[in-house]
């Protein structure tokens, strides 16, 4: 390699160094710990009003995390202010568990609302989830209100 070559191969390895650098110190675009990860807003089948009609509306909410987290005081709203609110439930380290919207009895994975009325818009509606102290900590969005 000759004296002219060496500066020009520097600059190249100092400007595709820089993107890496700079990604690595942007927190903005994360995955929050505990995340809303699937919803099934439209019971399938026709909306009867009944309790199997109803618990097969629901919202997954997932620990991405190593650690388990206690959920206490955590809510899920709609956009209409339907809330539901965590008593004491520790979901586990990467586990998911499913907020059904009828009757039923409360297992490690799947919690029940007690409703007896829909709540998630089939068209369109967000789930938001807060923690204990209010904060969002996630959201989903489907359709256009």
């Amino acid at each position: 390699m000759d004296a002219r070559s060496r500066p020009r191969l520097r600059g190249l390895v100092s400007a595709a160094a820089l993107p890496a650098a700079a990604h690595d110190g942007d927190r903005h675009h994360q995955r929050p710990q505990v995340e809303i990860s699937r919803v099934q807003a439209d019971s399938p089948g026709r909306d009867d009003h009944s309790n199997s009609s109803l618990n097969n509306e629901w919202v997954e909410i997932t620990n991405t995390t190593r650690n388990p987290i206690n959920l206490r005081g955590w809510t899920l709203r709609d956009d209409d202010g339907n809330r539901y609110r965590f008593d004491n439930v520790r979901l586990g380290s990467r586990a998911t568990i499913r907020i059904h919207t009828g009757n039923g009895r409360d297992t490690r994975t799947d919690l029940f609302q007690d409703r007896r009325d829909y709540v998630w818009g089939n068209r369109a509606d967000t789930a938001t989830l807060r923690d204990d102290r209010g904060r969002t900590v996630d959201t989903e969005t489907w359709g256009r209100r």
